[in-house]
């Protein structure tokens, strides 16, 4: 038996079945090939394997068999798979004959092969992606600040910009300009790809822009343009450098598989009909043909929950059998309640955490089980023994309270310089969560702790292995075709982080941001520290940890009374990370596409500066020109709801602070203990693990566990409950049962649907919403039953299960929740330099989330 590292080359001979079609000794996209893998030439021996630190596959390279319904080349010998770690997953079946992924997945979604000859970053790419970097920023900018809203995501771009470069390639002239051809001939999947990578960059409003708005709104400061291009370009781009940086941890395995990007892969290949040996051979229509007609009847289908029949949306039927059961309505309802009625007939919906068919079964297993414990069993429980005064208050709500069970008002404890009254605050209330909210920051502080001992215990070797491996020297067939391309140099991402920072320190410095630079970069060690492990568990489960509560926890207690710091903190310490992932998510696309890493750092780059730019303009045209501007009663709808929500969270963690709702004898002090809970879990698991290899703990996750429904609030069952049948439908019994059709449609079905439903909404809102004023059919359609009576019961006005008498009040006694939190302001500050680097690894939380409505049920998640 001959033995070769997990890391070494191999000698790989691909047999065509057409030699004309060669390229570079690798088949054509048109081609599906026969392969067969060679052994050195100095052994002699047909059977050998791969070993690796966890497990190896051995099979007899001179007998194999074709499996014409899997689509690739099948030993006769039994065969075991290489791995750097415990991978759920790895299809155990699965083998390298074809020199392609082990992964099911990316074999139906992605092509092994590569035409290095395809032009990719021509004129016309740019163009149009400019194009799109400026259209799209606008346009969401524009509506992010409005409600109802719509979001235009990079799927419109991405089914755009085909018919576009189709229709420059035959009409334009060919000719030069400056010595690049205006025509290079036919449009390119390449160029197509890189044209979404533009557009996709800057698709969502900057996080920083919220920083701006609110320092007007909230803080009545408006500082130059200078400030506020500087800031944002900071915040985004510093994230970028590091997922640049970070490439060979989060990219170049195999194993890091980003199952998102498989759905825009597969639309791609639909789209310009590419076939590919990951495909296989089942019969049926194309898929481009089974793109089409699930995108028309996706379209079509959603004219109903999302405007003539919005009670399939929010299918809440057991509230309409007993409209004024408080227990039912919140056992069952969609609005304000558990949401076990189970069902909905909106994609929308179903897909408002994302596709279900583009994450693997086990992770959305690990997510309902998650779901079903804490929200399902342990909520009512707590709910109903009136824990933290819980029977006073909505059982599930995005909102905080007072004592009298009515929305918090901030106003009532600031003074006219926004600092904190602490004879007001002693007057009026402390702040109380609903039951559902407060879970969800506890599950939020345990996932972050988890993420860190999941990583170590179950990484480890597999980041030392990268670690020391060159980019050319990747276990994987699509590493190995991005190696003919030359690489993005390392200092090209320092120049960018440099610059940035050095951004982001005249900012804090030059203009009165009440926030030091040791901060600035406690934040961005916090941020990078947890890219890495934050970037696994999403590369592989599809789900993101976000960093913003734990940074406003932070600095809530590094730096009490400044909101504007805080929200500073939070930013850096947030976004950072996040922007480096979707920068990495991006660079796994591009892999995954063979676009050469120059031409896609290059468009990342200068698509962002365009995006951000444009979004800052839009942003001060709109407060300059548009009156009452972010104002409760603004006619025309422009009432800030994501940069209301983002100034309370300044004053509720930069004024009240988190000492005054976590601390030792406050409300929700017990929801610490989640720190320790989250540490201890992934350890527990790991011994069991240990112990009996071959068992189920191998499919559990607990950081996906403990994050995975952190969606809640304002997400419910009605996404969660539907999404795992989905999933399970698809990802489990048609895989297994069906693993031709899956691997031929899954993930087109998955881009037809969210492509369909985001081009209806569209045409909603502007053909049917926007229009005088939401005025069409505001006398008709709008008021009967299936529209607006379906939610008149006890879910929809969030009855809470104890309704106070007038003038009556629940909680502590009056001025009993204050607290003194001058000692650890002391202690904190002199140590804030350095040994709050050590506990800002154990003291984590997750996003906060507002949601803004397309249409009435289409709803668009916006971490805030």
């Amino acid at each position: 038996m001959h033995s070769v590292s997990a890391g070494s080359s191999w000698d790989v001979d691909l047999i065509l079945r057409d030699e004309e079609h060669r390229i570079s000794g690798l088949a054509s996209s048109h081609f599906t090939p026969s392969a067969i893998l060679v052994p050195p030439p100095e052994s002699n021996m047909a059977s050998y394997s791969l070993e690796d630190s966890q497990a190896s596959r051995s099979y007899d390279s001179s007998i194999m068999k074709r499996d014409e319904e899997k689509g690739y080349g099948v030993p006769l010998a039994t065969t075991t798979v290489v791995a750097e770690f415990d991978d759920p997953n790895l299809d155990d079946a699965s083998v390298y004959l074809e020199e392609d992924s082990p992964y099911p997945e990316v074999r139906s979604a992605v092509a092994n092969t590569d035409d290095p000859t395809m032009p990719v970053s021509t004129l016309r790419a740019w163009c149009i992606g400019i194009l799109w970097a400026v259209l799209i920023p606008g346009m969401n900018q524009f509506f992010y600040f409005r409600y109802p809203s719509v979001n235009v995501t990079c799927i419109v771009a991405q089914l755009l910009s085909f018919p576009i470069g189709q229709l420059w390639a035959r009409y334009m002239p060919r000719v030069s300009l400056f010595g690049l051809p205006i025509n290079p001939g036919p449009f390119t999947m390449k160029e197509h790809v890189l044209i979404t990578v533009m557009a996709n960059v800057g698709s969502t409003s900057a996080y920083a822009t919220d920083i701006v708005a609110v320092q007007r709104v909230f803080y009545n400061q408006t500082y130059n343009f200078a400030y506020q291009w500087m800031i944002t370009m900071s915040t985004q781009l510093i994230g970028f450098s590091i997922g640049g940086i970070l490439r060979r941890f989060l990219v170049q395995p195999p194993s890091m598989i980003w199952p998102t990007n498989l759905v825009t892969c597969a639309l791609f290949n639909t789209l310009h009909s590419q076939q590919y040996a990951g495909v296989g051979q089942r019969g049926g229509i194309s898929r481009e043909r089974f793109f089409f007609y699930a995108f028309t009847g996706s379209a079509l289908w959603y004219f109903l929950p999302g405007y003539l029949f919005m009670a399939l949306s929010g299918f809440n039927w057991v509230c309409w059998i007993a409209p004024d059961n408080v227990v039912v309505n919140q056992l069952f309802g969609y609005n304000s309640g558990l949401g076990m009625s189970l069902i909905t007939f909106d994609w929308s919906q179903i897909a408002y955490i994302g596709s279900p068919l583009a994450t693997p079964w086990w992770a959305e297993a690990n997510i309902a089980a998650g779901f079903v414990l804490f929200f399902w069993i342990i909520t009512p429980i707590l709910y109903y023994t009136n824990t933290w005064y819980a029977k006073y208050l909505p059982i599930s709500s995005r909102m905080s309270y007072d004592n009298t069970g009515t929305v918090y008002d901030v106003t009532r404890i600031i003074n006219t310089d926004l600092t904190l009254n602490i004879e007001k605050y002693k007057a009026y209330s402390p702040l109380f969560l609903s039951t559902t909210f407060a879970i969800a920051y506890g599950l939020s502080f345990a996932s972050i702790t988890a993420t860190i001992t999941h990583t170590f215990l179950y990484f480890r070797k597999q980041l030392y292995i990268q670690a020391k491996r060159s980019m050319s020297e990747q276990p994987d067939i699509h590493a190995r075709l991005m190696s003919r391309y030359p690489q993005v140099p390392e200092w090209w991402y320092l120049i960018i982080f440099v610059t940035m920072f050095a951004f982001g320190t005249i900012t804090v410095e030059v203009w009165h941001t009440d926030f030091p630079v040791w901060a600035f970069v406690l934040a961005l060690i916090i941020s990078f520290l947890y890219t890495i492990p934050i970037g696994i568990i999403q590369a592989i489960t599809n789900q993101q940890i976000g960093l913003n509560v734990i940074t406003e926890l932070l600095v809530g207690y590094m730096l009490p009374g400044r909101p504007l710091a805080m929200m500073l903190f939070k930013t850096w310490g947030y976004i950072t990370m996040s922007q480096a992932l979707t920068f990495t998510s991006d660079f796994k696309l591009g892999h995954y596409m063979k676009i050469p890493p120059r031409p896609m750092f290059w468009a990342q780059v200068i698509a962002s500066i365009i995006a951000l730019t444009v979004q800052l303009g839009v942003q001060s045209w709109m407060f300059t020109n548009i009156k009452d501007m972010c104002s409760p009663d603004q006619p025309n709808g422009f009432i800030c709801p994501g940069t209301e929500v983002f100034g309370t969270a300044s004053i509720i963690w930069g004024v009240v602070g988190p000492a005054r709702q976590f601390s030792k004898g406050q409300i929700y002090y017990g929801l610490s203990f989640f720190f320790l809970v989250g540490a201890i879990l992934p350890l527990a698991g790991y011994i069991i693990n240990m112990k009996w290899p071959n068992g189920l703990m191998r499919y559990v996750n607990f950081p996906v566990i403990l994050n995975g429904s952190t969606y809640i609030p304002p997400a419910t069952a009605s996404n969660y409950v539907p999404w795992t049948i989905v999933g399970f439908l698809f990802n489990y019994v048609i895989r297994r049962r069906h693993f031709a059709w899956w691997t031929k449609y899954n993930y087109v079905l998955s881009a037809a649907l969210d492509s369909g439903v985001a081009f209806s909404a569209i045409i909603i809102f502007f053909c049917l919403e926007f229009p005088k004023d939401g005025a069409i059919g505001a006398n008709t359609i709008q008021l009967w039953w299936g529209n607006k009576g379906y939610m008149e019961n006890a879910d929809g006005n969030a009855t809470p299960l104890r309704i106070l008498a007038p003038g009556e009040t629940f909680g502590p006694p009056t001025g009993s929740w204050t607290v003194d939190e001058s000692p650890l302001t002391n202690y904190l500050n002199p140590i804030a330099k350095s040994d709050i680097l050590l506990a800002s690894g154990v003291l984590p939380m997750r996003s906060k989330y507002t949601f803004l409505n397309v249409t009435p049920s289409f709803l668009i998640f916006n971490q805030r």
